[in-house]
């Protein structure tokens, strides 16, 4: 009796995933990841059973060996035959034109240029390259080109939607790998951006930095004495200040914090005073002034004036002593002499 049904040969058992096998766990945790895997599902309008079962594989780890080139996605997906199934997903390169023009909007932003020079990839980044009338992400099924090793005619088949899935959650980790697809890596990338940001010409960066030697200081020709002396002397240095008009500005802006109590004087009010003085020290010291002379202390015949003259003014005025010694107090009783009259 045939082994086969309705034509088709019986199903054989599925290898095991290789221990080399990428795991996913979560692909599109990133916004530039998400819209990846929408791209996948919108533009290959595939059956949704295929994709179910490729994230079924991308999570079991049976996609291997993906590599990244020139726009050229390989990796290779264990599925129920003994050799593994080669995969390669292909998208189109931009030009030279088009990355020129990308690179100019990136740079026209500082908030962009900060950042992808961090790491991160701004949302709005597809702005600049559909002003170039191109788009990161693929949009049209003719942007993806795919082909499988396996017998199932399916676009995609389960093996190209594991490995978009895996792919996903790469530019999760590399959002760089969006340019990579396209055509630049990340080191041209920035230094791309860099050279646009100060105006110079990459070319001409290239020419200069490209394997020359990086000056550096040969030590074998100081001796130990001349170690610590200028080579040349230093430019003048020269300050000037201007008083700022109003001392304490930044505190008003700060306003009052919350557990500020008095509502009479705010901060700024009880600590301009201080702030002036700190400012004025620091100009003093720039400038090397000397320091205003201080008033003298005040002699004990002046402060005894002083408190005489407040006490006037709050009507608890005493009567003048005499000049020449200070009165005695008056002596108090021996604990002798009040035991003896208690008794007595």
């Amino acid at each position: 009796m045939s082994r086969w049904r309705n034509g088709w040969p019986p199903s054989s058992r599925k290898k095991p995933a290789p221990e080399h096998g990428i795991r996913i766990k979560k692909a599109g945790t990133t916004w530039w990841g998400k819209r990846w895997i929408e791209a996948l599902e919108l533009v290959l309008r595939g059956d949704s059973g295929r994709l179910a079962r490729g994230k079924t594989y991308a999570r079991a780890g049976r996609t291997h060996d993906l590599s990244v080139n020139a726009g050229k996605v390989t990796a290779s997906v264990t599925g129920s035959r003994s050799k593994p199934y080669r995969i390669s997903i292909e998208l189109d390169q931009f030009n030279e034109a088009t990355w020129s023009q990308a690179i100019a909007g990136m740079a026209a932003k500082a908030q962009f240029a900060a950042e992808l020079l961090a790491g991160q990839m701004p949302t709005e980044i597809d702005e600049v390259f559909l002003a170039a009338s191109v788009s990161l992400f693929p949009k049209q099924r003719k942007d993806l080109r795919t082909d499988c090793s396996c017998p199932d005619w399916g676009d995609p088949c389960k093996h190209v939607a594991a490995t978009h899935y895996v792919l996903g959650e790469a530019l999760d980790r590399d959002p760089f790998l969006l340019f990579e697809l396209r055509g630049r890596t990340k080191d041209q990338v920035l230094a791309a951006l860099r050279s646009a940001r100060s105006g110079e010409d990459p070319a001409e960066l290239a020419a200069v930095g490209g394997g020359s030697e990086i000056a550096s200081v040969k030590l074998d020709q100081l001796s130990a004495e001349d170690y610590d002396k200028l080579q040349q002397p230093l430019a003048a240095l020269s300050f000037s200040f201007d008083e700022t008009p109003s001392h304490g500005a930044v505190l008003r802006q700060l306003g009052a914090p919350a557990g500020w109590g008095d509502e009479t004087c705010s901060p700024a009010d009880a600590l301009a005073p201080l702030v002036r003085a700190a400012a004025e020290a620091a100009r003093r010291i720039a400038l090397a002034e000397p320091r205003a002379a201080e008033a003298p202390a005040p002699t004990a015949a002046h402060a005894e004036r002083t408190e005489a003259t407040a006490a006037a003014a709050s009507g608890k005025a005493e009567p003048p002593r005499r000049a020449g010694k200070p009165r005695k107090a008056a002596a108090r009783p021996s604990p002798t002499k009040r035991k003896a009259r208690s008794r007595s």
